[in-house]
């Protein structure tokens, strides 16, 4: 049982004070820097101000310092500082503040006033409720959307490949054109396999977007939504809303439960409302919703879509194809690109095959375009996504448009507008040239097995179509970029620009202080994307608006002080060194350990530079590169330069106090290695303080070392520069070796 919050103590039965006792939660998407420093800097403020403060830390290879339940029962509030869902279900009764990782580096002292008035936590309160009130509804919607993705993708890759493989493998060439699966062949069967896959793949990201807001009793309204809406003849339509329909039942299912909580009950229905009473509710609400509100707005707009087609065949061959090339590629197998597709179908009965041909020739461009555009940006992208495009490729191959679905629902401003550009000219170019298909099918596919006459053409639309799209999308993935005011390229993956906040990527985001570390960390690094829980954007991935932390588990600080020395203020009060310039006692004695083990032997004097003399970002991490490359640990420098520009487009490693910190988990070194530089006029990171990074940390390690160590280096990185004294002794160092004596204090 927790006690009931009430106001903060303020006394006792003499005039002594009680000392306040409050809580506290850190985390991030991908769990490693911005974990720790925001615990750091909670434990610092609280001790200034005579606050007993413990803090947990929860990171990507598990929790550290855990709250347990006597914390909780003699807590007066608790202070959840994280960028990824927290169980907040046992804080029930107790003052709960919400806010975003950086706040918690940022602004420590305010929390601490803030939580004195927060709100109670109630039962059956969510996590989404926390950050709509702290101002974070972006994070929670886009959050929620990637997590759809995440768990949408293998229904996509699994579906598709094995319908393509089917129709490789099983099918034979029909009299008429195309290919035909015997249907009672064992390709058959594989091909069915392949389609409930593809039936699966839009309940599963409603199902999981309505998850992510509001958490079980939405699944079961978000995915049978979903598949309400990918049903056409529920409300009369011959086509579903596919995944925008999708998207929206998720949204509107997560929301529904999230008003439904906020009714007030009697307590001996309480327990039922989350099992019962909210799923059957939301349920039949949202499919009635759908049914005869939304579905048939729906159903009439593409029935007047397929007339207006038909009056158009005789117009013009080059616009009509390029409409349809636009409406193909919009939402790939969606009400739109059905449309158009059932338009072309239905006219072969009729003799005319050159409006299927200018749809054969747009349905694979979006695949084959995205699949394109990670071949051509390789470092924008993380494991998953690579992968991924490989398999759109494939897919692409074999007319399966939806192979670019993952791609356009992460990133829907940069992906569909090129996939209709390469679409509309790969149909005009089909219409100009007379191309004709005579089956309801399209890619390379169908040219390969003779359904297509007019075949050069055929081929020469679909190549330009699928460049056109791969070139928009990485012009407009860049542009993006550049609006937001960071490098010229944007991570792969979540919408909009992390590759994608989509799976792989590592580290850390932007932090509040002065001291720039980069460190860097490859794809398909621990953590990710939006943070790869069921209750988030499921991949592995950051998004560039997250900010990452240093978290580490129990096991990995224990041995990190246990190497080190180096203790936390976490969980316990402990005093922090004051700021103020660095004497030479303190300089001269740092040297005299400059030849002491520096993070287990991974920084050297080899890898130490006084003066940075890059004055840009990405120069800077190259330069940097090139310092850790004289370790003779670096195998290949510009992979190693590609994977930490790849992670800072996920967000910056500036974390303020003039400090950034990149990382790579990379095969391109062969052995963990850090390195350090210093930058006299700083360096533009972009961090939230806004300051320059003088102080740069680069960290690369492997891929077989990344699991614990890179979080090791880290959290004792992370934790001894918020020490204000530490940085001063770090710009004060004369040369490289006593750089490295000042940094041997890490461990």
């Amino acid at each position: 049982m927790t006690s009931p919050a009430g106001p903060p103590p303020t006394g006792s039965h003499g005039d002594e004070p009680k000392t306040l006792k409050l809580l506290a939660v850190t985390a991030c998407p991908t769990g490693i820097a911005h974990t720790y420093m925001a615990a750091e800097k909670l434990a610092q403020a609280a001790q200034s101000r005579g606050v007993e403060m413990k803090v947990e830390t929860q990171g990507s290879i598990g929790a550290e310092n855990v709250l347990d339940d006597n914390d909780v029962r003699t807590a007066d509030g608790v202070i959840v500082a994280a960028d990824k869902d927290v169980d907040l279900s046992r804080f029930v009764g107790k003052r709960v503040l919400k806010v975003g990782v950086a706040e918690g580096i940022r602004h420590p002292e305010q929390l601490i006033e803030r939580v004195r008035s927060a709100p109670v936590h109630q039962p059956g309160g969510s996590d989404a409720d926390s950050a709509a009130s702290s101002g974070t509804e972006r994070s929670v919607a886009y959050k929620a959307l990637m997590n759809g993705v995440s768990y949408m993708i293998p229904f996509v890759v699994v579906g598709g490949l094995l319908i393509a493989i089917s129709l490789s493998l099983g099918g034979n060439p029909d009299p008429s054109g195309g290919l035909v699966i015997p249907k009672d062949s064992f390709w058959m069967d594989v091909n069915n396999i392949g389609v409930i896959g593809f039936t699966l793949m839009v309940p599963i990201l409603s199902g999981y977007i309505a998850y992510a807001i509001g958490d079980r009793p939405a699944l079961v309204p978000g995915m049978i939504g979903g598949w309400i809406a990918n049903t056409g003849s529920l409300y009369d339509s011959k086509a579903g809303a596919g995944f925008i329909g999708a998207i929206v039942t998720g949204f509107l299912a997560g929301y529904l439960v999230l008003w439904i909580k906020r009714v007030k009950v009697p307590k001996f229905v309480q327990p039922i409302m989350p099992i019962i009473v909210i799923p059957i509710v939301a349920t039949t609400a949202l499919g009635l919703l759908f049914i005869y509100v939304i579905g048939k707005p729906i159903a009439w707009v593409f029935e007047h879509l397929t007339s207006w087609l038909s009056g158009m065949t005789g117009t013009s061959a080059i616009l009509l194809g390029a409409i349809l090339g636009l409406m193909i590629a919009f939402d790939m197998g969606g009400p739109v690109n059905k449309t158009a597709f059932l338009f072309g179908a239905g006219l072969i009965a009729t003799g005319n095959q050159t409006v299927m041909g200018m749809c054969a020739a747009a349905i694979p461009v979006m695949p084959l375009g995205q699949g394109l555009a990670t071949l051509m940006r390789k470092r924008w992208y993380d494991e998953q996504q690579r992968e991924t495009g490989l398999a759109s490729l494939f897919m692409g191959c074999f007319g399966i448009s939806e192979g670019a679905i993952p791609f356009a629902a992460a990133r829907p401003a940069q992906v569909i507008p090129a996939n209709m550009l390469g679409g509309a000219v790969a149909g005009a170019i089909a219409g100009l040239a007379g191309v004709k298909d005579a089956v309801p099918h399209g890619g390379p596919i169908v040219a390969v097995l003779g359904a297509v006459s007019g075949v050069p053409m055929f081929f020469v639309a679909v190549v330009i179509g699928a460049v056109v799209t791969a070139t928009t999308t990485v012009a407009l993935v860049d542009l993006s970029m550049r609006k937001r005011g960071g490098e010229p390229a944007e991570g792969a993956g979540a919408g909009a620009g992390a590759p994608v906040e989509m799976p792989g990527s590592v580290l850390v985001g932007a932090l509040a202080g002065g001291v720039a570390v980069p460190v860097t960390v490859g794809a398909g690094g621990t953590g990710g994307a939006p943070d790869r829980t069921a209750r988030t954007a499921g991949t592995a991935t950051d998004t560039p608006d997250t900010a990452d932390t240093a978290d580490t588990a129990d096991t990995a600080a224990a041995d990190a002080a246990d190497r080190s020395g180096v203790t936390s203020a976490i969980g316990r009060p402990g005093a922090p060194d004051a700021p103020g310039t660095a004497d030479a006692a303190d300089t001269a004695d740092a040297a005299e350990r400059g030849a002491a083990e520096v993070l287990s032997g991974y920084l050297t004097e080899r890898t130490v530079k006084v003066r940075l003399d890059s004055d840009g970002k990405e120069d800077a991490i190259r330069e940097m590169a090139g310092l850790l490359a004289g370790s003779g640990r670096v195998a290949d420098v510009g992979e190693l330069v590609a994977t930490a520009l790849r992670r800072e487009e996920q967000g910056t490693t500036g974390l303020g106090e003039e400090i950034a910190i990149p990382h790579a988990k990379t095969d391109a070194v062969t052995a963990p290695v850090v390195g350090f530089a210093r930058s006299a006029e700083g360096v533009e990171w972009g961090s939230l303080d806004n300051t320059k990074a003088r102080l740069v940390f680069m960290i690369a390690v492997p891929e077989a070392a990344a699991g614990d160590e890179h979080l090791r280096i880290l959290a004792l990185l992370s934790r001894k520069l918020m020490d204000a004294g530490f940085r001063e002794r770090l710009l004060a160092a004369p040369d490289e070796r006593a750089v490295l004596g000042v940094l041997s204090e890490v461990g």
